[in-house]
């Protein structure tokens, strides 16, 4: 098997790990067989027990009630994947219970992992989200025959199993994510369709910054509640917090002093940024405490009703602060809130209790409807002339992305600064080739001595040259000064890097060779062929690809019923070929395509993001047609001489 490397049929579980990770795991697997040459549940404890990323959990006892709680029978046979998911989810939970340093990191929502962790759900988080349901989409015109939803029962459940809710509420939290053309809407789906849904919907939730370690697409199909609740929790929240930047509410600028707090400002998460929103009015309206979390914090009512009467002096009341009792203040709260009409997602039994996720959303509702801020023009102007070129944004946001779903312990709101002490870089080095790391060497941050981050820069420049990066005058330095072009290219080698050895460990019949970018691009090219269609790319800037007629061969050739060719356009005109480029977009996500590209990335054809999509494309493949291998012709590698390294500039990259 080592030869051939390790395929998993689901590309979700396969993502997760590299071929490395899998052998290993897979002989762990083989060894905890019985006599029979099973392997059952009880057959695990003390597999996993000897495990290094199990070490946390103290006793085979330790995992053998974890394992209960997800099946109370033991004697149950398991294959790998589900030994897979079980070591997955036990990780999950050594991290959360027993693991003592990794605790700090996991207070922001969109850190915090959808995993098997929690199995029972809140009521009051489900009742919030169906009522947010309920009001975004009673519109829609495929869901309004089953809204609204009654939170009391399974039917927000039953609904989510044919995948069409989730994908429409990614379109509500991020607009355009997913083009509707491609999700299955018929009445009653076969088991294929429902599938090509949820395929849909968890690529597109990584790709607008969801967190979906140790979610399947099975734990869709069959609804399981506390994995549901916490998908559509994220997206909501992502929802909610959209506006919380300097792009979309330049009016924050009010926030900081000057230009280098701004700084600071940009790379905020954007519930740090919610914080301090809330903590610059309470300030201003005289309240001395300081708001630290949307949780103990907000209990007793006091910060809410000060933060409502400074924003919305007009329903000013001292009644509520006169309260002692926290439930009456809490209820006072609510129905202040709701002359703003700001009310959707919090009882006062939620404030009350302090539940983190429901104030978090009350704030950001609340923020939404009345930021209080003012537009000063002269600091307006100076947070402008931060912001990037669209193709840097564009680019700053994929490598994010891209980071962030590969399951580090460190999320990532501001891919420039948050890379400068290089412990992200290590960690996804670790990843991507393991071992590869001395951690001996490394500091985690916080980082207060600076040569400890030109340290952590140089050990992740050092394993750029071993991994022969071309890094000719690059030092580690340029990363911790945040030399966005260098920091680029960088990344984008290192993306390459894992779409090479991905295609390497599947392309066993290429004798060994190296996968190179023309061997990517020679395989496009026959695939296409192959199956009577005419067009072709000459390269990866080819600029005829721009109309998306390529691509859309391209993905019908690799699954002929994947591609509906009566809402293609012929890509004539802007919009004709926005239309495509979006379509091909959802429709590789709907295969299985892990992408983070933009429409704009394939229109103004974007060589790097035009050679992931051909990638991914090709990867798919090769694993689903894994059983008629595809030689490389001598052709192809002799046309793989042709592509160079990726440049240290970032300009000639897939050339």
């Amino acid at each position: 098997m080592s030869g051939v490397g390790v395929v998993v049929s689901d590309q979700w579980l396969q993502s997760q790990f590299t071929q490395v990770e899998l052998r290993g795991l897979h002989s762990n697997f083989l060894s905890a067989r019985n006599e029979s040459g099973k392997v059952t549940l009880g057959n695990l404890p003390p597999v996993m027990c000897k495990l290094k990323a199990l070490k946390d959990i103290p006793s085979e006892d330790d995992i053998t009630l974890i394992l209960n709680e997800s099946s109370s029978d033991m004697t149950k046979q398991i294959d790998f994947e589900s030994f897979l998911r079980a070591y997955l989810d036990l990780q999950g939970r050594a991290t959360v219970k027993f693991g003592h340093t990794k605790l700090k990191t996991s207070s922001s929502f969109l850190k915090a992992r959808t995993t098997t962790i929690r199995h029972n759900i809140s009521e009051s988080e489900k009742t919030s989200y169906v009522a947010h349901i309920n009001s975004f989409l009673r519109e829609d015109k495929f869901l309004k025959d089953y809204l609204p939803i009654d939170p009391s029962g399974n039917a927000l459940f039953d609904l989510a199993k044919d995948g069409v809710l989730l994908c429409k509420l990614i379109n509500v939290a991020v607009p355009g994510t997913i083009d509707e053309r491609a999700i299955n809407t018929k009445k009653v789906l076969n088991p294929w369709e429902r599938n090509e849904n949820h395929t849909l919907c968890l690529n597109s939730a990584k790709a607008i910054g969801c967190t979906v370690v140790n979610i399947g697409t099975q734990d869709l199909v069959e609804a399981r509640p506390h994995l549901v609740v916490g998908l559509i929790s994220q997206i909501i929240k992502i929802q909610l917090l959209a506006d919380l930047n300097l792009t979309k509410t330049p009016q924050l600028v009010e926030l900081v002093e000057d230009s280098k707090d701004v700084e600071e400002l940009l790379s905020l998460a954007p519930e740090k940024v919610l914080l301090k929103w809330m903590n610059f009015h309470l300030k201003k309206a005289g309240y001395t405490k300081q708001v630290n979390n949307f949780s103990s914090d907000l209990k007793d009512g006091e910060a809410y009703a000060h933060l409502l009467n400074a924003l919305a002096p007009e329903h000013g009341t001292t009644t509520t602060l006169d309260t002692k009792d926290p439930t009456e203040r809490a209820n006072l709260i609510i129905k202040q809130a709701e002359k703003l009409d700001c009310k959707r997602y919090v009882t006062p039994q939620d404030i009350v209790e302090g539940s983190p996720n429901l104030n978090l959303a009350f704030v950001a509702q609340i923020f939404q409807h009345r930021n209080g801020l003012s537009v000063d023009t002269k600091k307006i102007s100076f947070a402008e002339m931060m912001e990037d070129d669209a193709q840097t944004s564009r680019e700053e946001r994929c490598f994010r992305l891209w980071i962030n779903s590969l399951g580090t312990d460190t999320y990532i709101n501001n891919l420039f600064d948050s890379v400068r002490t290089g412990w992200v870089l290590l960690e996804v080095l670790d990843k991507i080739a393991p071992g590869s790391v001395n951690w001996k060497q490394a500091t985690k941050p916080p980082i207060k001595m600076p040569f400890r981050k030109v340290e952590n820069c140089n050990q992740v420049i050092r394993i750029g040259k071993e991994l022969n990066f071309s890094l000719v005058n690059v030092a580690g330095n340029d990363i911790v000064q945040g030399n966005k072009k260098l920091i680029l290219a960088f990344l984008w080698q290192l993306m390459r890097f894992t779409m090479l050895q991905l295609l390497k460990n599947l392309r066993f019949h290429a004798q060994g060779k190296e996968i190179t970018d023309a061997d990517i691009l020679n395989w496009a090219n026959r695939k296409v062929k192959s199956v009577g269609r005419k067009s072709q790319m000459e390269s990866f800037k080819d600029k005829s690809l721009s109309d998306g007629t390529f691509f859309l061969e391209l993905l019908s050739a690799v699954e002929p019923r994947v591609v509906n060719w009566s809402v293609v356009t012929k890509g004539e005109t802007d919009e004709d070929k926005k239309l495509n480029a979006t379509y091909i977009i959802s429709v590789a996500r709907k295969l299985g395509c892990s992408i983070f590209l933009l429409p704009e990335d394939i229109i103004e054809v974007n060589q790097k993001m035009i050679l992931t999509l051909t990638a991914s494309i090709m990867y798919w493949s090769l694993q689903h047609k894994a059983d008629t291998p595809e030689t490389i012709p001598e052709e192809d590698n002799a046309a793989s001489d042709e592509s160079p390294p990726a440049a240290a500039d970032g300009e000639n990259a897939s050339s």
